[in-house]
């Protein structure tokens, strides 16, 4: 029976936390870690068995999951001294869900290929709600066999997934150029609005016709957020994004391919910070266009 399967879940922040509870919920035996044990414990009450380490949660596991901030972050879940790897056994796999390097993912499939551990890049698109509404489009990269074996617990997480490629780091480009589109998406918002502010015209109204015009979830909510200019809290901090558009770059570079709109995007972003804004939603990097307009917030 699937659901009976094993998992280790390592990382309860914003997206881990609902991820974790939604295979709870698809009645998988799960076993979780963070390093604030508050959150892990708020879990235990749905069921979920709380380890001390993320080895001791691998320990007999046949699947460990981990959704944490970036290369080092997961590079010290995975390999430091309580790492998952000196415990996940032979042909038990990882499934990496975090933003991360091509670079990353490459080690990860080498390490655990050399200790026989399967290994999937499998990042996914969505705010804190929609993982716990289990509506996150989900991205997997890597053996085909692993990719099915894995499937199930893509059900349970999200509401459609994508397979892009045999090499696990395909999916962390794919994941990357993804949020670069997004965040092309809050630029181009924060342009028009500081434009329709200095003219007279409610961004409110205009985001009305955006919304008739385009139709999707991305321009609705990201264009309310920076309408309202509704920043806190963050779904997904700025200084986090400033990582990812640091990570498309690098694999821009890795190919050659120039990304102009990132780099500008990049210098507005880290301008951002610079402001104090590390903490805020990555939207609020608007607040930066609407600054160099001689705009100051409404609110």
């Amino acid at each position: 029976m699937l659901a009976a399967m094993k998992i280790a879940f390592i990382g309860l922040g914003h997206m881990g936390r609902g991820m974790a509870r939604n295979l709870l919920r698809a009645g998988y035996d799960v076993a979780v870690y963070n390093r604030s044990e508050e959150k892990a414990q708020a879990l235990a009450e749905d069921g979920a068995r709380v380890a001390s380490s993320p080895a001791e949660a691998a320990r007999d596991a046949e699947v460990v999951m981990t959704m944490v901030a970036d290369d080092h972050a997961l590079e010290e879940v995975v390999f430091g001294a309580n790492g998952i790897a000196s415990t996940l056994k032979p042909d038990g796999i990882h499934l990496s869900h975090s933003t991360i390097s091509t670079a990353m993912a490459r080690r990860l499939t080498a390490e655990h290929a050399a200790r026989k551990q399967g290994y999937l890049s499998v990042p996914v698109f969505g705010r804190p709600e929609a993982a716990d509404r289990k509506t996150l489009l989900v991205v997997a990269a890597g053996p085909e066999e692993l990719v099915e074996r894995c499937r199930p617990l893509f059900e349970a997480i999200g509401r459609q997934t994508f397979v892009v490629g045999g090499e696990p780091w395909q999916a962390n480009v794919s994941k990357v150029c993804g949020n670069f589109i997004i965040i092309s998406v809050i630029e181009a918002f924060g342009e028009a609005f500081a434009t329709l502010r200095k003219a007279g015209v409610s961004p409110q109204q205009f985001l009305g016709i955006m919304n008739a015009l385009l139709g999707s979830g991305i321009i609705a909510n990201y264009g309310r957020l920076i309408a309202d200019e509704q920043f806190e809290p963050a779904g997904f901090a700025l200084r986090l994004g400033l990582k990812d558009v640091r990570l498309v770059l690098a694999a821009a570079d890795e190919c050659a391919a120039p990304m102009p709109l990132a780099s500008l995007i990049h210098d507005h972003m880290l301008s951002a910070l610079a402001q104090g804004q590390g903490e805020l939603d990555w939207s609020s990097v608007t607040q930066v266009i609407a600054r160099n307009a001689g705009l100051k917030p409404t609110s």
